[in-house]
């Protein structure tokens, strides 16, 4: 009994996972790649801050992306600006998830005031504009480290994917493995967590793609503007540090161009991720990708039926 009831829930599991699609792999080989550049290349690279005497200077073989203006390695400063951009978006990701599933999954299965609550909450957090919140709650902090960075961050990013988890949970609460669970006497941190948070992972899953992405953007916009933290390198600082050096007006494309990149294939590596959770969660999506060859059987079985027809009627003649 035991074994079937653990084949049943990886069964479940298993049915939750993304099917292998070109998209998947396509994205999960972008996010490897950029993991081994946040990972790898500050292990072998050069010292971001060494100022050395050679100034502003196009790719070489001591430098393979070239220097700034002050001779700084532009391929050092890219390993440790990925490191810390992926920081703080996943960092980001992780508050955001915990405080959504806070206020729209525990405040949703309790109800009463405390839905009440928590709904007006995070509808007022949605009518905030994000960004230029952000803006004004970074410019009134006078040392921005990457912890008071991720906390300013965090403010907004968590009440989209909090009303998205209410209404899931709103839908899953009154099934009736829920209202069995309950009424056996369960505690309701074990119905949460055993009944109805399994079938929300998917939604989580991509609620969290979402949030590290906008994250990592959000983070590039206030660094770009001098609002980042002032002691981690960040893509944003690389591109603020370009902007101020003039480097689009002196030619200088080694210098703003990779840091521009990775942040493209960072969105473009979570988003083809996402684009294949949206296939387990969304089921049009989902009968779309295979209803391609069932549509070809039904179209064969079609054309062969008004033969038999007439045949009948042949042999009744």
């Amino acid at each position: 009994m035991n074994r079937a009831s653990r084949n049943s829930r990886l069964a479940i599991i298993k049915g939750m996972l993304p099917k292998r699609s070109a998209r998947l792999v396509a994205g999960l080989s972008i996010l490897g790649l950029v993991l081994l550049v946040a990972i790898f290349l500050p292990l072998f690279a050069k010292e971001p801050n060494q100022i050395s005497d050679i100034g502003l200077t196009g790719p070489s073989a001591s430098h393979l992306l070239g220097t700034t203006k002050s001779g700084q390695d532009v391929l050092a400063q890219l390993g440790y600006s990925t490191r810390g951009s992926l920081i703080i978006g996943f960092s980001v990701g992780v508050i955001a998830l915990i405080l959504s599933t806070i206020f729209g999954v525990l405040g949703t299965y309790i109800g009463g005031w405390v839905d009440e609550t928590f709904a007006l909450v995070t509808n007022v957090m949605l009518v905030i504009p994000g960004l230029p919140l952000t803006i004004v709650i970074a410019a009134m902090i006078p040392n921005k480290g990457t912890g008071m960075l991720v906390a300013v961050i965090s403010v907004t990013a968590w009440a989209g994917a909090s009303r998205v988890l209410r209404a899931q949970t709103l839908s899953i609460r009154g099934r009736d493995y829920v209202l069995a669970a309950r009424i056996a006497g369960e505690h309701p941190l074990r119905v949460i967590c055993v009944e109805i948070l399994p079938n929300l992972l998917p939604v989580m899953a991509s609620q969290f793609t979402f949030s590290v992405l906008g994250a990592i953007l959000s983070e590039s916009s206030l660094s770009f503007i001098g609002l980042g933290s002032s002691s981690q390198f960040s893509l944003g600082t690389m591109l603020f540090y370009a902007q101020n050096g003039s480097a689009l007006n002196a030619g200088a494309w080694w210098w703003f161009l990779p840091p521009g990149l990775m942040i493209a294939l960072v969105g473009a590596g979570l988003s083809f991720v996402n684009f294949s959770i949206d296939e387990v969660i969304n089921p049009h999506l989902r009968n779309a990708s295979v209803k391609t060859p069932k549509g070809h059987k039904h179209g064969r079985k079609r054309t062969s039926a008004p033969d038999k027809t007439l045949e009948g009627k042949g042999g009744q003649e």
